[in-house]
């Protein structure tokens, strides 16, 4: 009988214990299940530094998107401000030619905005890489037919250099036209670019491979997760 007894105890105090014991593993354990994402671009050390955990880390300086004014689908101008503190989802389209690549990406990129249509801190960004063809006036249709709000999902367009500018230099994704038999023919990467609340680079992804945008949709969420940890170490 006493022996019942010790044993009953036992596995009260093994019930009590486990909800405890979980919560530790996720409070703190699981604070480095995540491996943080790599940065892409050059990089330089700063002379400020950043506390994390009571420690002094030298910050360091990545390369941004950089400055950019740009007209949406809408018709409304937009800048690099305009997506402050916003994790971006970029890619490459055009309008006329080329229609499969463009489809692909385009049927990913409703994935996405179906996705993280509620949450406010992610947006999506589609770049014209013919911005002389694709005006304002026929990206509205387009992006109708896309079911792409501006605000979440922007298809932007305007002068031609800033549009190559931003994405052979900020983006780092080669994109450029050539004279083919007296045709203009678009030559590009069809790749997703991921930057993250401070526009840096953190991956890039082929459109056309399912694989690569299973890990683009995770890695959204490690920025996710990542800047709600800086905002609490205060960084």
């Amino acid at each position: 009988m006493k022996g019942t007894s010790i044993k009953k105890v036992l596995i009260l105090v093994t019930i009590l214990a486990v909800p405890g014991f979980l919560y530790y593993l996720l409070q703190e354990q699981g604070k480095n299940r995540y491996k943080p994402l790599p940065f892409f671009g050059p990089k330089k050390v700063a002379t400020t530094f950043h506390s994390v955990r009571g420690k002094q880390i030298p910050d360091t300086i990545y390369h941004q998107l950089g400055d950019f004014k740009l007209i949406d689908q809408a018709g409304d101008t937009v800048t690099n401000k305009h997506y402050d503190g916003k994790i971006l989802v970029v890619n490459l389209f055009y309008t006329q030619g080329n229609t499969t690549s463009v489809d692909i990406a385009n049927k990913a990129m409703q994935s996405f905005e179906y996705t993280y249509r509620p949450n406010k801190k992610v947006n999506l960004i589609s770049l014209s890489i013919d911005p002389v063809y694709d005006t304002p006036a026929r990206l509205k249709p387009y992006a109708e037919q896309l079911l792409a709000k501006p605000g979440k999902w922007d298809l932007l367009t305007g002068d031609s250099t800033q549009i190559y500018n931003l994405i052979n230099k900020g983006l780092s994704v080669d994109a450029h036209h050539e004279i083919i038999n007296g045709d203009k023919k678009f030559v590009y990467s069809n790749m997703f670019v991921l930057l993250d609340y401070k526009h840096r680079i953190r991956g890039y992804y082929e459109a056309t491979s399912k694989e690569d945008l299973n890990k683009l949709d995770d890695e959204i969420k490690v920025l996710i997760i990542e800047e709600l940890r800086n905002n609490n170490d205060g960084r």
